[in-house]
Order: structure tokens, then sequence, then C-alpha cells
């Protein structure tokens, strides 16, 4: 019986999900299931976690690593669904590339994707997670039978839910070769750009 969730859970759910089974769509079917076994608070309180974690790598810096990573291929809806997936790498690695955005590199499902361009990673390798938005408020659902009751849930806690990206730091230019490099030189070395870089 689950009393309730506090952030440690949070990452135990997730990294759970990851060693249960493989694949994005796989990994958020076992969360929601496992979630509709507990309390709805404490799903609540899994979707606060989600948000929160979120703060740390939602900057114009880690914006510029996925962009680099993904060949220049990251759109602001690109940049919301790799940040879930980076917090599904887990704790270790999501603390890791939090400290600076150039870590990157030392994530092992990053270094997978090493020397292939994006078009040649099978779909379950993209660094993206789009499904983990949607687990809690679909676990939620699934329990109340109320659809969309998330939202009033989150809001009687004090809590919004965020639909889109607010980015922390300065503004940069993520194409260009020369901000690239100063910024993120081991990450510019492991996935050089094939896309045009301005000088």
């Amino acid at each position: 019986m689950v009393v309730a969730v506090d952030v440690e859970d949070f990452w135990r759910f997730l990294e759970r999900s990851g060693e249960e089974t493989t694949g994005p769509q796989s990994r958020a079917a076992w969360l929601e299931y496992r979630l509709s076994r507990i309390a709805v608070d404490h799903i609540v309180d899994f979707q606060i976690h989600l948000d929160t974690v979120r703060g740390p790598i939602d900057t114009f810096d880690m914006w510029g690593a996925a962009n680099q990573v993904m060949d220049g291929l990251c759109s602001g809806d690109g940049f919301w669904y790799f940040q879930a997936w980076l917090i599904g790498q887990g704790q270790r690695w999501w603390q890791h590339a939090a400290r600076a955005p150039d870590n990157l590199v030392d994530v092992p499902a990053v270094l997978a994707l090493a020397g292939r361009r994006p078009q040649e990673w099978a779909n379950t390798e993209w660094p993206s997670w789009e499904e983990l938005a949607s687990v809690a408020p679909a676990a939620y659902d699934r329990v109340t039978g109320e659809e969309e009751g998330m939202d009033e849930a989150l809001s009687a806690r004090g809590h919004r839910l965020p639909f889109d990206t607010v980015l922390a730091g300065r503004p940069w230019n993520s194409d260009s070769l020369a901000e690239v490099e100063c910024r993120l030189p081991r990450l510019s070395r492991l996935f050089p750009r094939h896309q045009y870089l301005e000088p």
C-alpha cells in the first residue's frame, strides 16, 4: 500500500518502468497501470513531481543541447518531449545533465545515438517521450471516472499543469557554429551537425 508519493517514490516509479519494460509507449502503459492502483491524491503527487523536475532542465542551454543531439531538428514541442525523455533516464542522469547540458554526452542513451544521423535512429531510440505527460492524468481519469479531473485536483492543490516550456536563462543561437562550440564543446564533437550552421 502506497502511503504517499514523495520525490524518491516518483523516481522509483520512473526507473522501474524502464526495468520492467522498454519503449516509450510500453513504459507509459506500465506507469499508468501502476498509478491507477494507488490513491488519487498520490497520482496527483506524481504529476506535481513530474512538473517540478522539468524546471531545472527547462532552459535555453538545454534546448540548445537537445537541438545539437537532434541535428537541428528540435522544435518547441520536440524539446517538451525531450525533457520528459531525459527525466525518464532516471534521477542520476537527469541531475547530471541539469548541472551542465554538455554533460548529455555521458548519458548512455545519448551515447547510443552518436555516429548516426536522426534518420537512422529507431523510433524507440528517439530522445522523446511524449506519452509521459499524459500518464498521471490518464490514471486519474481511470480511477475516478472523471474526464480531465486531474486539472481540478491540481488546481485544488495550488498547482497549475504546464502545457509549454517556459525557458530560463538567456536566449542564444543554437544554429551558430561558434556559439555551439563555445557552449557545448563536448556535444559539438560527439554530434557534428549535418544541418546548415551559421559560422
